[in-house]
């Protein structure tokens, strides 16, 4: 029987992420860690995660399945994670319902005719920081991580040009993880009043996008009932939120990556490795998420090492520290876009796996491909140990990533 450790509490700012996920795995596949005060089991083994998120024991419903959710979602900053209607906190029959609605928008064939329009998305932010003065530091983060993949969820979802920077700056707030709940709870008021304008607006006047054809989405034959108000916002929520800050995320990674790697670009000029490559063993070293709040234990789980997940007990799935175990890759500490095996769970598993995967993808390697074909001497131009992490405990990026776009 393992002998049960105190909570090891979670960095809220993201500061020195890469110690907190080895001190993680030394715990064991599976731990106790404190949340912004609330308690639950992290696991970073990928073998036992992989195993858990697929579980009918395991379920994202926390309020069907955990006890403490009243009283958590009425004080926690994180309240919004966990009390969302949508298929993020869905389970069973009802996370079925949700996925069959947005699927169709994700298909491969879709995704595919969206590349002209990406690859002119990605042909106007290169052309604008050409534009820029050549002497002076660029901001990648602001000025082709941030529009790229919010300009490519509007342009899906249907929200208006103008009102895409408002979306950003409060969807910004939801991974803030240092936030007080106060401010937590005042930032969710106001995203939920910017989606009830777009329902509307859409409402009066629909269009050819996704929130158009969410609105007047029914179910299937089984049950013919439209989405709940809860649900239609909840899933639009979804949809922008985890389209825009995750791909935000792997762009910054990958650029960062690779200026601070000059080997593995060199690699990539060299044709050894693919774009696609890198944007793998980006999303395997140093994933969007860091953690994903949360899941539920529907019945007694018991563990490899003889510790129990109690029914009702809270689940971090901890992607971040299990995509660099050292039982799954090798060096997994060093990025390698020769790496045979990428494996990573950057996009979830099981029946949760994120739907814009492919969309995250193609936006990744277009905009890599354009900036170093455009910038043969863009480099960083700060030192990298100089540049902050986003405070979240959730999200994995930089504040900023200033470079100069010509060699000297």
């Amino acid at each position: 029987m393992a002998t049960q450790q105190s909570p090891l509490v979670l960095d809220p700012t993201g500061a020195g992420h890469h110690a907190e996920h080895r001190a993680l795995r030394d715990r064991g596949p599976a731990t106790r860690v404190d949340v912004l005060g609330v308690e639950a089991w992290s696991i970073t083994d990928p073998a036992l995660l992989k195993q858990l998120l697929t579980s009918p024991d395991v379920s994202k419903d926390g309020r069907a399945h955990w006890p403490a959710f009243g009283e958590v979602v009425a004080t926690w900053p994180l309240a919004l994670w966990v009390a969302v209607e949508n298929m993020f906190t869905a389970y069973g029959q009802g996370h079925r319902k949700l996925r069959r609605l947005v699927a169709p928008a994700f298909s491969a064939r879709r995704i595919e005719a969206m590349r002209p329009a990406v690859e002119g998305m990605v042909a106007g932010l290169i052309d604008r920081l050409a534009e820029l003065p050549a002497d002076r530091p660029v901001d990648l983060r602001q000025e082709l991580a941030y529009p790229l993949p919010i300009a490519v969820i509007g342009h899906l979802m249907g929200v208006p040009e103008d009102q895409r920077e408002g979306f950003r700056a409060l969807v910004d707030g939801v991974f803030d993880t240092t936030l007080s709940q106060a401010e937590a709870m005042a930032n969710t008021a106001r995203l939920y009043g910017v989606l009830d304008e777009l329902i509307a607006d859409k409402r009066a006047t629909p269009g050819d996008d996704m929130t158009s054809l969410l609105i007047a989405a029914r179910d299937d034959e089984e049950d013919g009932a439209r989405l709940s108000p809860e649900e239609l916002r909840d899933t639009l929520l979804l949809m922008i939120s985890a389209g825009y800050e995750t791909t935000v995320n792997v762009i910054d990674q990958a650029v960062h990556t690779l200026l601070t790697h000059p080997d593995q670009l060199e690699l990539v000029r060299k044709g050894a490795v693919t774009w696609g490559d890198v944007v793998e063993e980006t999303l395997r070293h140093e994933p969007a998420v860091k953690h994903l709040p949360l899941r539920y234990a529907v019945t007694d789980i018991a563990l490899p090492d003889g510790q129990t997940i109690a029914r009702g007990e809270a689940i971090l799935a901890s992607y971040a520290a299990a995509n660099r175990h050292p039982g799954w890759h090798t060096d997994a500490d060093t990025f390698d876009a020769t790496r045979v095996v990428k494996d990573h769970l950057a996009f979830g598993h099981g029946v949760h796996f994120c739907l814009g995967a492919p969309l995250a993808r193609m936006e990744v390697v277009l905009a890599l491909q354009s900036l170093f074909d455009r910038f043969p001497g863009i480099r960083l131009a700060d030192p990298a140990e100089e540049l902050p992490p986003v405070p979240s405990l959730i999200s994995n990026g930089h504040q900023r990533l200033p470079v100069r776009l010509y060699a000297d």
